[in-house]
């Protein structure tokens, strides 16, 4: 596959690479994938992840899709304030709720703030999205996180209650998330051959 191919680009959150998360899972099944560096849980600063989300779009000449997850979603969304770069749309699994404090191993609000992730950007965002909110998702209420979905212009996904959608909460794969994809565009031949040809 050349750059002018459809490329999914996963926006990891704020942790270092898992070999059993579904994003690094599904980047491995894809024809075409990338990853936004994994600048990891110690580097804060939005500016370097926002610069680094750019930097990754900008190697791909053809569509572009966002698979983002917790924080990516966050940097998602800043970074659509800031680029002029076209995407066909993004996937957010279950974006934190950076206005209220985190649970405890997670940065504080002061920490976040200091380093500009708030406030949350509201704005509509110039692309289709998704949202997948968790029911039970312990960094983000599933209301106050349908609520962010509404201001975003995203459609809202109930995932269920499945946590934070991690290795903690019993993930691994997700299947959802191929068919959220396929929901904002991504075409049949940029799927992996065993599901595209099941006709999923």
């Amino acid at each position: 596959m050349g750059n002018s191919d459809a490329t999914v680009v996963f926006v990891p959150g704020l942790r270092d690479h898992v070999a059993d998360h579904w994003q690094t899972l599904l980047a491995g099944r894809l024809p075409s994938s990338d990853c936004v560096p994994r600048l990891g849980k110690g580097v804060l600063s939005l500016t370097r992840w926002v610069e680094a989300l750019e930097a990754t779009v900008a190697k791909h000449e053809g569509p572009v899709y966002l698979a983002a997850h917790s924080a990516g979603a966050i940097i998602v969304a800043h970074w659509a304030r800031a680029s002029a770069r076209p995407i066909q749309g993004a996937l957010l699994a279950t974006p934190p709720d950076f206005a209220r404090p985190l649970p405890a191993g997670y940065p504080a609000l002061e920490a976040l703030a200091g380093e500009g992730w708030l406030p949350l950007p509201r704005a509509r965002l110039p692309f289709r999205s998704i949202v997948a909110a968790s029911t039970d998702d312990p960094l983000g209420d599933f209301d106050r996180v349908t609520e962010l979905a509404a201001d975003w212009g995203s459609q809202l996904y109930n995932a269920g209650a499945v946590g934070h959608l991690n290795g903690a909460s019993g993930f691994g794969e997700w299947s959802a998330a191929l068919r959220l994809l396929q929901a904002l565009g991504l075409p049949q031949w940029a799927l992996p051959p065993a599901y595209a040809s099941r006709g999923e």
